[in-house]
């Protein structure tokens, strides 16, 4: 008999449902906040790397992305396993319907955390040390809006440590320029994940959950649309100073018209049209990548 991965499954059937749960745990059929942690990665490495970065860095960036965006599922599953059983839009999650165990979403977490560190151990000492700080983040910020209002800028500073982990990765160095592209990445980050906090924003305020959402109260689409203009002006400086050509600007004009286009999505504040301008900043990052790789290989 032909084995498949599907009468692998039949022939296993406790093992193939437990493996549909931890696909779930990491939000396997949703890579939204994968493309969202890629995107200002590959920015990073094909900046460092003036348009060629190396092959096995950029192996060990899009594994390790894919890796801890999933671990870190894993993680706020765990960390907010009370919580998500009074929102509507979570309480069937794996983990809080108790499909799967508190022990087993850490588990989960540390295998994937470790998986991602094993590969980073092959790049050199300044990227290795530097990744203790990423899992340090991507372990903490689930459980920040316990704490502060401010949830969504720790998520922020966590996403953008692929930036000088990138760097690094590829030069060896942390020049300005890293620290630039990581300032626009983690504003970016605040500006979408505020936009994704308006979709939960009455469970938060029945529960007691804090966010930026909640902080900006009226003022939310006024305070996103700055966070978006200093992003925009943060990736207009950064093509400056690299002394971008003309196909760079262009992509980033379109980039700040989805932008603008998320501010009308977000104008009547349903949670359904938040959701729809969250997804959206997936091809913000795409075509600010589009852009960078354009403008090398036009050289």
């Amino acid at each position: 008999m032909k084995l498949s991965p599907r009468n692998l499954f039949d022939r296993f059937p406790k093992t193939g449902a437990k493996l549909r749960l931890y696909a779930q745990l990491v939000r396997f059929d949703k890579p939204i906040g994968t493309y969202l942690l890629l995107w200002p990665t590959l920015w990073a490495l094909a900046i460092a790397g003036d348009g060629s970065p190396d092959g096995w860095v950029l192996f060990v960036f899009i594994c390790g992305v894919f890796l801890m965006r999933s671990a870190g599922c894993a993680i706020n599953d765990y960390a907010d396993r009370e919580i998500d059983l009074h929102v509507a839009r979570t309480r069937e999650r794996a983990l809080t319907s108790g499909k799967i165990t508190p022990r087993e979403a850490l588990a989960v977490f540390a295998v994937l955390g470790l998986l991602a560190f094993a590969l980073v151990l092959s790049l050199n000492s300044l990227t290795i040390w530097l990744s203790f700080g990423g899992i340090a983040l991507a372990a903490s910020y689930p459980f920040m809006k316990r704490y502060h209002y401010l949830p969504q800028v720790h998520m922020g500073v966590a996403f953008g440590w692929s930036v000088p982990m990138a760097y690094a990765a590829q030069t060896g160095s942390l020049p300005k320029m890293a620290w630039l592209l990581y300032v626009a990445t983690v504003v970016w980050a605040v500006a979408y994940d505020t936009i994704y906090s308006m979709v939960d924003r009455d469970d938060d305020l029945k529960i007691g959950v804090k966010s930026t959402a909640i902080l900006f109260g009226d003022y939310d689409r006024l305070l996103i649309a700055l966070l978006q203009g200093l992003f925009l002006l943060a990736m207009l400086l950064v093509g400056i100073d690299l002394d971008f050509s003309t196909i760079y600007f262009v992509a980033l004009l379109l980039a700040s018209l989805l932008l603008i286009f998320q501010q009308f999505l977000i104008n009547d504040r349903v949670p359904e049209h938040c959701f729809i301008a969250f997804l959206n900043n997936h091809w913000v990052g795409a075509i600010l990548f589009a852009g960078i790789m354009a403008h090398y290989y036009s050289l």
